[in-house]
């Protein structure tokens, strides 16, 4: 069985990324919506859209990348990332002022590379799965010399992406419910470890695109699986085969797995855009989705807040535009 993450090392990673990563907002959007009276159980958002780099990435990839020896870390950086990630590293090394190569797949929203090229990160493209892009970065940074930081399936990375947990629970100590994305798995490992070791009683909710359900999958087999890609609105969360070291975080610390599909995903958009006055990109707004179809069934947990983490707002600005309206029936 895999290593899990300790409370002490997500502790050392929220001192570690102190002043480089912002303590994002808890907003409550309850009394501006449809969300509920004053008796409905209060909705909040985790802001990791208004985040350094403009999602929760930063967390993990400064902590692991600032733990490197110092000779290692001068060396230079690289990954692989369908965008997010890649954005985080490129905000790292110049942090650091060393170099970064980031393989991101050819489907790559412009605006993500955009950014990451912006940052002095060399940016190469491979393929359109995780897999491929893994190969690509493993076989640079060993021509090169460079250290790979993981997107997901690693320690470090868990620990640092653990301080949204952290962060929460001193935002609302009441919190119940919180409702985390899952793609490779080391945004909900980290935050789930943090939530379970601290208040076992906090249930917490993975959701996933229902076209690339990999830890549904692999929950179901006992053991991480790989599943076809498939098309959906999610580009962030679109890893085919959860981490070892995340599948075992899951077990461990994650209470529901739910899936949704890409229309529910827009009207969760358009939800935030309306209540809140947020920008999210479709892999942000996924865990709204989730705790609005949880409202509607009835599974909202009473005993306090529910809590949705919005990983990220780098969206297209067009492509924001055709999910605000564009027709859900089609």
């Amino acid at each position: 069985m895999a290593e899990l993450v300790s409370i002490d090392a997500i502790r050392e990673a929220a001192a570690r990324i102190r002043g480089v990563a912002r303590v994002t907002p808890l907003l409550e959007a309850r009394d501006l919506t449809d969300w509920g009276g004053s008796k409905a159980v209060p909705l909040l958002l985790k802001c990791e859209n208004l985040q350094v780099g403009g999602a929760f990435k930063i967390r993990g990839a400064y902590n692991m990348a600032s733990s490197l020896p110092e000779p290692v870390r001068r060396a230079g950086l690289a990954t692989y990332s369908s965008g997010n990630h890649g954005m985080a590293i490129a905000l790292t090394a110049r942090r650091l002022g060393v170099p970064a190569v980031i393989v991101m797949p050819s489907t790559a929203p412009a605006v993500k590379v955009a950014g990451a090229r912006a940052l002095g990160a060399e940016i190469l493209f491979e393929g359109t799965t995780t897999l491929e892009r893994k190969t690509r970065a493993e076989a640079e940074a060993a021509r090169r010399g460079l250290t790979i930081v993981p997107p997901f399936d690693h320690l470090m990375i868990a620990a640092g992406q653990g301080t949204i947990g952290l962060e929460i629970m001193g935002q609302c100590p009441d919190v119940a419910t919180v409702y985390v994305q899952m793609s490779g798995g080391g945004l909900i490992s980290g935050v789930a470890a943090a939530l379970k070791r601290s208040r076992p009683s906090i249930s917490v909710v993975g959701v996933e695109p229902a076209g690339v359900a990999r830890m549904t999958a692999s929950l179901a087999a006992g053991h991480p699986v790989t599943v076809p890609i498939a098309p959906s609105i999610a580009d962030g969360l679109l890893a085919v085969r959860p981490g070892d070291v995340t599948f075992t975080h899951v077990q461990a610390f994650v209470d529901r797995v739910v899936t949704i599909d890409d229309n529910a995903i827009i009207g969760a958009l358009r939800w935030l855009f309306r209540a809140a006055k947020l920008v999210a990109e479709p892999s942000g707004a996924i865990t709204v989705a989730a705790a609005l179809a949880d409202r509607a069934a009835g599974r909202i947990d009473p005993r306090g807040p529910a809590v949705a983490v919005i990983s990220g707002g780098n969206v297209e600005p067009q492509a924001f535009v055709d999910y605000l309206s564009c027709d859900l029936a089609k």
